[in-house]
């Protein structure tokens, strides 16, 4: 019996882990047509093997990327922190417009390994306070000069390390010039040639471009925001992962914008910003108005339409019904409400304050068995001879004018700038931040002129980071929720394992029992048996009458099932204990098949 029991829990056992493999399996299979289709769009070039791992710590094994000066205009890891302090510059400055005590950026800044430690030795630049002005900035090795055949390349890490509810994590690409010579000086007002970066407060949520644009004509600036993606970007503030942002503009003025190597946004920087770099060539005139006798109604009333002589102006829609009659038992000497006759007067009624106090009115109890109380009056009925409130009907208006709108004139400040990537050039980066979150950590901030170079950074240090991170944060469950969205085909594999899971269950609960109450019937038949004859054609009626009589015993001296121990026992302790059994039922059986015989013989005698 217990061998069949714990049968059916292998089977069982054997079934689910078949079942996780099924599903492993597909999760595998998928991740592998994802790895797939990122060599197709071409996120990574070069496939790396994976970093061996350190022993006791079981941290990867780490080296900063290499950082060729003569491909970046600046570039960063952050894990050589002297050279890299060298290079920050914290500012000193203070906000305009704003209270003194808050004026100040006196955010703290640091560098340090991340609260998730992949690389033992991988640093970056971390944000430490909250609810602080902070800036720091740094020059670039050499100036980007926008070129008709370089695109510009600006990519980085962010991790949220605490989520973000209200925040920017943003860079600013400073513009090159008198007001950027003292780093120092860094503030809000600092000109800037583009802005990048995630920023959130509350459900607003943004990815920022921004590019500042010089009219060619009179030399003023215009901020010129990207418009929004049509996706989204909650993850990267929830999930306190590090997330790869890239945004690359290219001479042809279209740019492009991807998190995490995916595109999110692009487009062109003549079509897809408001407000539009190029003013309209015509412009409404702002001395032109509307003449007061221009006609803009397209209908009017018919003025030769006259109201018709029969038509009652005054004639109510409703009117009551003078074949109603009341009905019996009405009863309108009976109000429909009268006083509570329980109520009384509250101890602490004041008339003086309170008024002169009355009970309050409830539904008159006669009222509830007639059809009604009170004085009758016949329902309304739709007035057949309402017509209304008389107008004329409305024709074509013989003098519409059409809508007005003013005259056009050549626009006075029209400029047609058709290469806006030759953008104002930029010699430093900074980050001017205020944030209602902690510890936002930055790392591998490049800035370049070639996308391959800029990809080729990410593959030794990014790439490699959120692998290992995926693999090791990945469990069954959220391996197969993510695996089910990409790929809905897999619920139909997992419905296939409910059902045969379903199907076994059913099979172990009550099969089991039936193996069982054959087992407790055959042990019963193999108590009855003795040495003496047995007659053949004795009645069951009979039978079951001396069993009643004498007492089924085997019954009770054969379990059906024996309950689970928390300390399993051997298989040598589970045969000693049913030797015990069988030697104690041993004597019950005997005496009651004695029994039956001095019965069967009385009765033949």
């Amino acid at each position: 019996m217990a061998w069949k029991m714990g049968g059916n829990r292998a089977a069982t056992l054997a079934l689910l882990f078949a079942s996780s493999l099924l599903l492993l399996s597909a999760a595998n299979a998928a991740d592998l047509d994802t790895e797939s289709d990122d060599f197709e769009d071409g996120y990574v070039e070069d496939v790396q093997e994976e970093p061996a791992v350190i022993g006791g710590d079981e941290k990867l094994a780490y080296e900063s990327p290499v950082i060729d000066a003569k491909k970046f205009h600046f570039a960063d890891h952050f894990d050589d922190v002297e050279e890299s302090r060298k290079r920050w510059v914290l500012s000193q400055a203070k906000k305009d417009d704003i209270a003194e005590e808050i004026s100040k950026y006196d955010g703290i800044w640091n560098w340090e390994s991340p609260q998730r430690i992949v690389w033992a030795n991988d640093l970056g630049l971390v944000l430490k306070s909250k609810a602080k002005h902070a800036a720091i900035a740094a020059p670039l090795r050499k100036p980007f000069e926008f070129k008709s055949d370089k695109p510009l390349v600006v990519q980085y890490e962010v991790t949220l390390q605490e989520g973000q509810e209200c925040g920017g994590s943003y860079l600013k690409l400073l513009s090159a010039g008198k007001d950027t010579e003292q780093l120092k000086a860094f503030n809000d007002k600092t000109p800037y040639t583009i802005m990048f970066g995630p920023d959130k407060c509350g459900n607003d949520v943004k990815m920022h471009f921004i590019f500042r644009h010089v009219n060619p004509i009179n030399g003023t600036i215009t901020e010129k925001h990207c418009n929004k993606p049509k996706n989204r970007l909650e993850e990267p503030f929830k999930d306190k992962l590090p997330h790869l942002y890239q945004l690359v503009v290219r001479p042809d003025n279209s740019f492009e914008i991807r998190v995490d190597h995916k595109i999110i946004n692009e487009g062109s920087l003549l079509t897809d910003f408001k407000p539009p770099v190029n003013p309209p060539a015509e412009i409404d005139d702002p001395n032109d108005h509307k003449p007061e006798s221009w006609d803009e109604r397209e209908k009017i009333p018919d003025p030769t339409a006259h109201k018709p002589e029969d038509w009652d102006e005054d004639a109510p829609p409703q009117l009551p019904d003078t074949d109603a009659v009341m009905p019996n038992g009405w009863l309108e000497d009976e109000p429909d409400m009268i006083f509570d006759p329980t109520a009384t007067k509250p101890e602490d009624w004041d008339a003086e304050i309170d008024g002169e106090w009355e009970a309050p009115l409830v539904d008159n109890p006669v009222c509830e068995k007639a059809p009604g109380c009170g004085k009758w009056k016949a329902p309304l009925i739709p007035n057949p001879n309402y017509k209304g409130k008389w107008r004329a009907p409305m024709i074509e208006n013989p003098n519409y004018q059409g809508k007005w709108a003013p005259r056009k004139i050549p626009n006075p400040d029209f400029f047609e700038d058709l290469k806006p990537f030759q953008m104002t050039p930029i010699s430093a980066v900074g980050l001017e931040l205020w944030s209602m979150s902690s510890d936002i950590l930055f790392d591998n901030l490049i800035i370049t002129d070639d996308v391959e170079v800029a990809r080729d950074f990410a593959a030794n240090s990014f790439d490699i980071k959120r692998r290992y991170i995926d693999r090791e944060s990945d469990s069954f469950v959220n391996k197969v929720v993510e695996l089910a969205k990409a790929n809905p085909s897999i619920w139909g594999i997992g419905l296939v394992a409910i059902v045969a899971l379903v199907a076994l269950t059913i099979y172990c609960r009550f099969g089991t029992a039936k193996s069982q109450d054959s087992a407790a019937k055959k042990a019963a038949a193999e108590a009855k048996k003795s040495d003496d004859p047995q007659p053949d054609d004795e009645p069951e009626a009979e039978e079951e009458s001396d069993e009643r009589a004498a007492g089924d015993t085997s019954k009770e001296s054969t379990p059906l099932s024996a309950s689970p121990k928390k300390n399993q026992k051997s298989d040598l302790d589970d045969n000693e204990e049913e030797s015990k059994a069988a030697e104690s039922r041993e004597p019950a059986q005997t005496e009651e098949s004695n029994t039956k015989t001095r019965k069967r013989q009385a009765r033949k005698e």
